[in-house]
């Protein structure tokens, strides 16, 4: 059912508390399994935190979740991208062709304003597959 599944990662403990059960779903059906992480491109008038714009850090993040699943007997494929992380996400998983996209989500509240600026919004709406939300 779920051919390839992606999960984008980055520094958060929301992706630390969905990798289980990404790890459970992919076991399940025998999936593919893509983790990504972007280096965020920012505007200068909205800096990013520095470890999520370091290549060096995304490289350790993405050897340190592969080493994680491996442990697990899981194979995990590793892509490294630079960019807005929600078109990110979304072109990865159109140029996979992959069937789920599960995700942790930082449960930003009901304030309109930042839901609509928020990752997880963007990806469920521009995503080419279905996506999983793990809160």
């Amino acid at each position: 059912m779920f051919k390839t599944v992606l999960f984008p990662i980055d520094m958060s403990s929301e992706a630390q508390h969905a990798a289980p059960m990404v790890a459970e779903l992919v076991k399940t059906h025998g999936s593919r399994l893509v983790l990504l992480s972007v280096v965020e491109t920012s505007p200068p008038e909205k800096p990013q935190p520095a470890a999520q714009s370091s290549p060096e850090a995304v490289a350790k993040l993405l050897g340190q979740a592969k080493a994680l699943f491996a442990a697990q007997a899981i194979e995990a494929e590793v892509i490294e991208r630079e960019g807005q992380p929600a078109f990110v996400i979304c072109d990865v998983a159109d140029e996979l062709n992959a069937d789920l996209i599960m995700m942790g989500c930082r449960g930003v509240g009901l304030i309109e304003e930042v839901q609509d600026d928020s990752v997880t919004t963007r990806v469920i709406n521009l995503s080419p597959c279905p996506v999983l939300i793990i809160p």
